[in-house]
């Protein structure tokens, strides 16, 4: 499922062409309204295959019968079955023909869980899901990240086939063939609507108070109910409002005879949004509706204890344009050779609190929990370390004083003088956790010389013609006091491929800092009046993060659903620019 971009350019920037808003009044209250509501984020279907090769002979008189069954593995540990395929008859180097679907999700880590058995003659009768695994011969196991499939500029991923013995924990597994596997992004990731839709007189309950509308579009399943698959941006005091385009794959809605609910609502910014109107079409319809210019009456559902039909309204829901189109993806991009660049800054100004007292927010916990600080770096870095291939990440601290020095507002995580790389987000944990006893914390908390930092590394990628985007991880506990400064930093990143994620801790108001993400405020401009070229920035308090860790199908907690932007705004500035993928090795459509 996918959100709403408010521009054209931005519309088709994301995972399989859906798209997510940069609206012109806050969105933070519409995301959990919609988190709520069972939204998960954007995704792509990928369909992989399987195949091995010199599987070990557990048979005597002929070859194995191996079958491969796939699970997926959670953060607890746990291994949840997800497939099943056909067993191939004496073979050692299987092609397995039945394929695994599995939903894609660039800001979720999916590990997946390979196990290979071969089956005994005498159940070769049964059905692969009537199989007992545990009368089966083990043939081996591995692992590996969904992540490190799709980045893979073949699509395929040879993993070494390991046999552990049950026996004992102690003795080292032995190499026992190898797993092939392989990914296609199924067509419908791919093939993407795009949809204005305005309306006419909505109508409020109070004539005296305003109407903020936006739209929430839903697809409606049988079992659950209505499941949020886009939204609009809000549009300020207007009750005859013209969206910006949408648009919907595909594989979003299931097809174009699927039900669709598309509601409109008056904003409130504590998330209690008021219903105005809903009306239920498919696609068919909505580009029926298209075709001929007329418009649909918008109905409300009867009040509890009314045995009424529907109340129709006066307010009208028509569709101005519905085109279809196929569209280069995300997965497309990573396949032709770009790479995403993980980056991270540290406040360590002296309002944290001396990290050796327990209310500092960088004390390190002897038990291990980590603080507010690593766990941004955590969750944000085991999604971003699979999209580099190095793993050397930048890392700066600022706000502080290194020894013998003066007040830095850029320094290297890692003390060094002549580079600011760690390797991996183990590195960025260890680097942190040195810099505590290496500096003293002081002020102010100016975010201006980090940003320039990035940007020129990203700048210098671009020069090389490097296929690189940035995403620059910025955790700190006040609000910036070079405000002014940052804006005309952001400003001028923009043009750049970089995207920077602010992580507020701690207990202050972080109002101030909205204004520097787009979704939340008017676009960016400098102190030279020059307009953000695009949006780069999200911003969330992480009080917000784990107050709001509404856990969906898994865990998507706020983090992650902010890194759910970063596909968007990576296919934003590739395709504002004409960039193409690499069409060599770009995804081929299941």
């Amino acid at each position: 499922m996918g959100n709403c971009f408010s521009n054209e350019a931005a519309g088709q920037s994301s995972v399989g062409g859906t798209a997510f808003s940069q609206s012109t009044t806050s969105n933070v209250a519409i995301d959990c309204f919609l988190l709520s509501r069972g939204y998960r984020g954007l995704y792509s279907q990928i369909e992989l295959s399987f195949s091995a090769s010199n599987l070990r002979d557990r048979d005597i008189f002929s070859k194995s019968d191996p079958m491969l069954v796939v699970y997926t593995k959670g953060k607890d540990g746990t291994l949840e079955e997800l497939h099943r395929t056909e067993v191939v008859q004496n073979s050692l180097n299987p092609k397995w023909i039945h394929k695994l679907n599995i939903t894609y999700q660039f800001e979720v880590v999916q590990t997946l869980v390979f196990f290979v058995y071969d089956v005994d003659t005498q159940y070769q009768n049964l059905g692969v899901k009537m199989l007992k695994l545990d009368e089966q011969q083990y043939l081996g196991e591995a692992t590996c990240v969904l992540s490190e499939i799709v980045t893979q500029s073949d699509r395929s991923l040879i993993l070494d086939l390991v046999y552990r013995e049950e026996s004992t924990s102690s003795s080292l597994p032995r190499l026992c063939g190898k797993l092939t596997v392989h990914a296609e992004e199924c067509v419908s990731s791919k093939t993407t609507m795009e949809i204005i839709l305005r309306c006419s007189d909505l109508e409020h309950k109070d004539l005296f108070s305003r109407i903020d509308p936006f739209l929430v579009i839903s697809k409606f399943v049988e079992s659950k109910g209505s499941i949020p698959v886009c939204k609009t941006e809000v549009i300020k005091n207007d009750s005859n409002p013209t969206w910006k385009p949408i648009f919907l794959n595909m594989q979003q809605v299931g097809s174009k005879d699927s039900p669709l609910i598309i509601e409109c609502f008056n904003f409130n910014s504590n998330g209690k949004h008021e219903l105005i109107g809903k009306v239920r079409k498919t696609l068919v319809e909505l580009e029926k509706l298209s075709f001929s210019g007329e418009g649909d009456s918008l109905f409300l559902l009867p009040s509890a204890g009314h045995d009424y039909h529907n109340k129709a309204l006066k307010s009208q829901l028509f569709v101005d344009k519905f085109s279809e189109s196929v569209q280069q993806t995300f997965l497309d991009y990573l396949a032709g050779g770009y790479e995403m660049n993980f980056m991270v800054a540290v406040d360590f100004t002296a309002s944290n609190g001396n990290p050796r007292l327990r209310d500092s927010l960088h004390f390190i916990d002897p038990s291990g929990r980590p603080n507010s600080y690593q766990q941004a770096i955590i969750e944000v870095g085991e999604v971003l370390q699979f999209y580099d291939s190095d793993k050397r990440f930048p890392a700066w601290g600022f706000g502080a004083r290194p020894i013998d020095g003066p007040v830095s507002h850029c320094f290297n995580l890692n003390g060094s003088s002549h580079y600011c790389e760690v390797e991996g987000t183990q590195g960025i944990l260890m680097a942190y956790t040195s810099a505590l006893h290496n500096v003293s914390l002081a002020g102010p908390t100016l975010f201006g010389p980090v940003i320039n930092n990035a940007a020129l590394i990203a700048s210098q990628s671009l020069a090389n013609g490097a296929r690189k985007y940035f995403v620059l991880l910025i955790i700190t506990d006040g609000v910036v006091t070079d405000l002014q400064e940052t804006k005309d930093a952001l400003v001028k990143a923009s043009d750049l491929p970089l995207s920077i994620l602010i992580v507020g801790v701690g207990g202050a108001d972080f109002k101030e800092m909205e204004v520097l993400d787009a979704d939340k405020g008017e676009r960016l401009e400098s102190s030279t009046e020059r307009v953000a070229s695009r949006d780069i920035v999200q911003f969330v308090p992480f009080r917000d993060v784990q107050a709001n860790t509404l856990l969906i199908n898994g865990g998507v907690s706020m983090v992650q659903a902010l890194l759910a932007e970063i596909p968007h705004q990576f296919l934003t500035y590739v395709r504002s620019r004409d960039v193409q993928p690499n069409s060599r090795s770009s995804y081929q459509t299941a």
